[in-house]
């Protein structure tokens, strides 16, 4: 990629201030594929004051202003987009199958959504007196994962640009290319010079200065709990907003009136799918505590059934995990769920047979769990399956929301009242009935230590906008 050792800064790819390179490694081959550089705190610098000058002028923009260039930024996302399925793919190990079907696409969602937001959005109202009027926020400062790099990138960019902020971006350096290929269709597109900037490197170089720097004022982060934590001490000393959608174990709940063959193996495959490497993962399988070795044979049979292995091969429907740090962190959470006496009933340690290199893990299902076992309470980010039993209802409930965290969850149920008076009482910021999807208009994000704060849709438009109330102005309709 020829603009992979550089950032994109007030407009222009521009050199970092101090280069320091660094390998990105394709995980299905642990080969090097792309060199890019590491950014420092002085390139936020450079980056912060271009987003703060084009935030002067780009804040003031008219809706028909934004709206125009959220189109053509769509329709040069659209002409890219196998660009982008196959940079992910190289980057973070995707099938190709799902970086088309699922990864790419899914930011394009964001943008479409965005644009569709914005063209009816009230930033006017009127409050008895009050004129109460929504402004852009300001210099918003973008941290995004690796696992889902378009989604989680355009998920923060697609309303940010949508309301008028300007912003720096800091995508995972374990999978750049796509958010560099993401840059240049923001160039392409036409937005004015510094109100897109991006700049590669790590948490400790760029991610903790974005945070802590006076001239952003906001921060959106998604990532690990852990990590969020370090943005939010780094940015208490300027009051920034944060918004952060962070880990989850998200359990799912099959009742004794579902039908159970469907839902244990539809569950499987969603915590089987992008490797396991996805925050609202369904983890956590509950099941009627009598159905334990049924649920154990037909998930089992789901993950022994599952094509594991090359990302470019149509066939492949599990590719590795994301880098060797990942890979060694799910081998080391398998074997605790081995010692710690669950028992395995799909998978295991190591690569799959035939694969001799690459981050791959074979997907695997523990039943027999209990609720206290490492593999029932830790974020693995792997394709690791933990099947728990349960009495009744209420103890499924309170297994439900044992845990730090609550992100998301599901419930299947044959009676949809009953699915719902338990989906109520789940302490999670969205729970799935009966296998429903996820839209683009619904609120995404998360209750305890899985963050705060709430992307996609109109409620993704509020993180990025600042309230004011203006008095003495005579009642008009809001706009």
């Amino acid at each position: 990629m020829k603009h992979a050792t550089n950032f994109y800064i007030d407009g222009k790819w521009v050199a970092p201030v101090r280069p320091r390179p660094f390998d990105v490694i394709n995980p299905a081959t642990e080969e090097k594929i792309a060199v890019i550089a590491l950014g420092s705190e002085a390139d936020v610098d450079v980056a912060v004051a271009a987003a703060r000058r084009a935030f002067a002028t780009f804040s003031r923009t008219s809706v028909e202003e934004r709206v125009r260039l959220l189109e053509r930024f769509i329709e040069i996302y659209r002409k890219r987009t196998e660009d982008l399925a196959e940079a992910i793919s190289l980057e973070m190990g995707a099938p190709i199958s799902w970086a088309r079907m699922a990864q790419a696409p899914s930011g394009l969602d964001h943008l479409v959504e965005g644009l569709e937001i914005l063209r009816s959005f009230r930033f006017d109202e009127q409050l008895a007196a009050a004129r109460v009027t929504r402004e852009p926020i300001g210099v918003c400062g973008l941290i995004t994962p690796w696992n889902w790099p378009a989604n989680q990138v355009l998920a923060k960019l697609a309303p940010a640009l949508a309301v008028g902020c300007s912003v720096v971006l800091k995508p995972s350096e374990i999978s750049p290319l796509s958010a560099l290929l993401i840059a240049e269709m923001i160039d392409e597109a036409g937005y004015p010079a510094g109100v897109f900037n991006l700049v590669n490197g790590d948490g400790p170089g760029v991610g903790e200065p974005i945070a802590r720097h006076p001239g952003i004022d906001m921060v959106s982060f998604t990532g690990s709990t852990r990590a969020g934590i370090l943005v939010a001490q780094n940015a208490a000393p300027t009051v920034k907003r944060i918004s952060q959608e962070l880990g989850g174990k998200s359990p799912n709940i099959i009742l004794d009136d579902a039908d159970f063959e469907d839902a244990v193996a539809k569950g499987a495959r969603r915590c089987f799918n992008n490797s396991g490497q996805t925050c609202t993962a369904p983890t956590r399988l509950l099941v009627p505590a009598e159905r334990m070795q049924d649920a154990m044979r037909i998930a089992s049979k789901v993950a022994e059934a599952l094509v594991v292995g090359d990302p470019t091969s149509a066939a492949t429907q599990i590719g590795p995990l994301a880098n060797a740090i990942q890979f060694q962190k799910v081998q080391t959470l398998i074997a605790s769920g081995i010692e710690e006496g669950a028992e395995l009933a799909a998978g295991g340690m190591g690569r799959p047979a035939g694969i001799g290199r690459g981050y791959f893990v074979r997907p695997t299902v523990f039943g027999h769990v209990k609720p206290d076992m490492k593999i029932s309470r830790e974020e693995i980010f792997g394709p690791v399956l933990s099947i728990i039993g349960f009495r009744d209802d209420e103890e499924a409930i309170a297994i439900a929301n044992d845990t730090p965290y609550g992100l998301s969850a599901a419930v299947s149920s044959g009676d949809l009242l009953r699915a719902e008076k338990v989906a109520r009482r789940i302490r999670a910021g969205m729970v799935h009935i009966n296998g429903a999807p996820l839209t683009a208009s619904a609120p995404f994000g998360g209750y305890k230590q899985s963050g705060n704060g709430r992307e996609q849709g109109k409620f993704g438009f509020e993180d990025y906008l600042e309230i004011k109330s203006i008095f003495g102005l005579p009642e008009r309709v809001a706009s």
